[in-house]
């Protein structure tokens, strides 16, 4: 089930290691203005489409992935906790290039990628939120059975004692 968040405010996410992020909602409006990011498209190859990606080599597809979470970190990160710089002083407020550094830390890019972005992915990949049924028929797969030859008889009315 598709659970619509109606009022869209921002929310945190815990990243672990004492880090916050307060995050706006991942809408379509984000996800487009990600996909047209520098970053993002110097890696996309000239095939014309973007749903081609099988045929991107793999260690493409992992930095499209990490191009991907920093452009939709730098558009939906408004504000942090625990994040600080070298010498241990807290950033108060986020910017570009400390988005793009925290996501550069594995384990702060697996919980966004994870807890963040991966939800709002899955949306796009089954197209709507609409996966081809595994159990019922789909347009996604070709029809194997061969048609019956005739309708099937009614099964017999049981006899009862009255």
């Amino acid at each position: 089930m598709l659970r619509l968040n109606i009022k869209n405010e921002p929310r945190w996410l815990d990243c672990g290691h004492g880090v916050r992020l307060q995050l706006k909602p991942a809408t379509s409006s984000i996800m487009v203005a990600a996909r047209r990011d520098p970053m993002v498209r110097e890696l996309l190859p000239d095939t014309g489409s973007e749903d081609e990606v099988e045929a991107i080599p793999t260690e493409v597809q992992d930095a499209l992935a990490v191009a991907m979470a920093r452009a939709v970190a730098r558009r939906c990160v408004i504000g942090w906790e625990g994040v600080g710089d070298e010498d241990g002083n807290p950033i108060p407020e986020p910017t570009p290039e400390g988005i793009d550094a925290l996501i550069d830390v594995p384990g702060i890019f697996e919980v966004f990628q994870n807890r963040f972005l991966g939800p709002a992915m899955l949306l796009v990949t089954e197209k709507n939120g609409s996966a081809p049924s595994p159990s019922g028929t789909s347009a996604a797969v070709r029809t194997t059975a061969r048609r019956a030859r005739s309708n099937a008889k009614p099964a017999p009315k049981p006899k009862t004692r009255r």
